[in-house]
């Protein structure tokens, strides 16, 4: 897409001079001036035609190094353009559309290229130009399209021209690395056997039972024959995962004026709120690496899995998203690149979560839960106690914008609260799991 030519401030000045001379030219009758003045009209006008009689065409590739990069972190752009046109390109600059957030850097000249030569690309008509970007701030991020300028021989006016399509940038959240391997989270036979799991990864886990006839001699267990008094055989067992889950406050409800339906968080719940990204982020890789499928519930309606959740989020009996190795872990951070504050009211949460926790109670066994929280109101404060009963142990990392009473009330309900107050405080809130709930063996 090409925009209208523009003067430059010399092409203007030619412009405003030759008509004041043309117009001086005509009314005092001198024919000299006047052929002055039609001169310098004309040379504005000439270069105007010029930019646009030739047009550009050009086919942009552009690559990401890597394809997805962690805030912080550099990400190397790659833009490779390469001539379609009949004439060779010279006397051009170029540069990139990027989206507000990320700095782009300055227009440079674009390096002669060919007219066209059909084979493989690589060739004098085209140019493989690079830059670096670093997001400071997890998002997805527009990048492109490639912006060419041409400007006539004497620097009267120039054109530009928008080429080829924007392509997104996928920015992750910043990790933190948490302190132990998250095995003993689990309990019961679950211990034993992400201890296997981790002792010898590759072999089936063995149980004993009863010789039944049939059972090939071969599979006799003589220890555990010796041990009950009868021919005991050694049995596979299918291995499974065990699962823990987080819980991320999207709503922010106590921030939300009643009501509304949409919201617009201040400048503390937005840092906030990307503090809770990152802490779940976290503990979600934490806990993936040492074997666990996780559950990811959002308190409004998912970001995360949004074809899988009506207008409820997760709290009030919607299903979580899942992610586990391998791949997870990716599918984890692309996600949460996303993912914003969303204030949209749940009426019906509370008799949904009345019906989910009083159904699930004695058919559902507790599981590892980490509750981030930004700004819960009453009601989802209610709905997160009364969600005590699914959680063992209940764990809720909760940011300087939660209020007093709603930390009370958690408290009371048996849940763990533990203050975050910044990123530095990532890995020691995590510590603090472990020390606080021993019990549980959190590591």
């Amino acid at each position: 897409m090409a925009r209208l030519p523009r003067l430059s401030v010399r092409g203007l000045y030619f412009l405003g001079l030759g008509v004041a001379m043309f117009v001086g030219a005509v009314i005092g009758g001198r024919t000299d001036v006047l052929f002055i003045g039609a001169v310098l009209i004309m040379v504005p006008v000439v270069a105007v035609f010029a930019v646009l009689i030739h047009p550009i065409r050009l086919r942009v590739t552009r690559v990401f190094r890597p394809s997805i990069v962690a805030a912080g972190a550099d990400a190397i752009v790659s833009v490779q353009l390469r001539n379609l046109g009949s004439r060779p390109l010279y006397g051009t600059s170029w540069r990139d559309v990027i989206d507000d957030g990320l700095t782009a850097p300055p227009g440079t000249l674009l390096p002669a290229l060919d007219r066209y030569t059909p084979g493989a690309e690589g060739g004098p008509d085209t140019a493989t130009l690079e830059y670096t970007l670093t997001p400071s701030q997890r998002g997805i991020y527009g990048v492109g399209p490639v912006i060419i300028s041409r400007s006539d021989p004497f620097g009267m006016a120039s054109n530009e021209r928008r080429i080829g399509e924007p392509h997104d940038l996928i920015v992750t959240p910043r990790i933190t690395i948490l302190p132990g391997n998250g095995i003993s989270l689990a309990s019961g036979d679950g211990v034993m056997h992400e201890l296997l799991r981790h002792i010898n990864p590759n072999s089936d886990e063995l149980i004993a039972r009863e010789y039944r006839p049939g059972d090939p001699l071969r599979r006799v267990n003589w220890p555990a024959t010796a041990r009950h008094g009868e021919i005991m055989v050694r049995q596979e067992e299918q291995r499974s995962n065990p699962e823990a889950r987080i819980i991320l406050d999207t709503t922010l409800s106590g921030h939300q004026p009643q009501g509304e339906l949409g919201f617009d968080p201040d400048q503390r719940h937005i840092q906030a709120f990307e503090l809770a990204i990152e802490m779940v982020a976290s503990i979600g890789i934490h806990l993936m690496s040492a074997g666990f499928l996780l559950q990811l519930i959002e308190t409004g309606p998912s970001q995360l899995s949004p074809s899988t959740q009506g207008e409820s989020g997760g709290l009030a009996g919607g299903t979580p998203s899942l992610f586990t190795y391998p791949g997870g872990d990716r599918g984890l951070l692309e996600g949460l690149a996303s993912v914003v504050p969303i204030g949209i009211p749940d009426p019906d949460g509370e008799s949904n979560m009345s019906w989910s926790v009083a159904s699930s109670a004695t058919r559902i066994t507790p599981i590892p839960t980490f509750a981030v929280l930004v700004d819960p109101d009453g009601d989802e404060t209610v709905r997160l106690a009364a969600f005590r009963a699914r959680a063992k142990p209940a764990i809720a990392f909760v940011l300087e914008t939660v209020k007093r009473s709603a930390v009370e009330q958690l408290e009371g309900a048996g849940w763990t609260c533990i203050p975050l107050r910044s990123p530095r405080d990532i890995a020691e809130a995590w510590e603090r799991v472990q020390r606080e709930r021993g019990g549980y063996g959190v590591s």
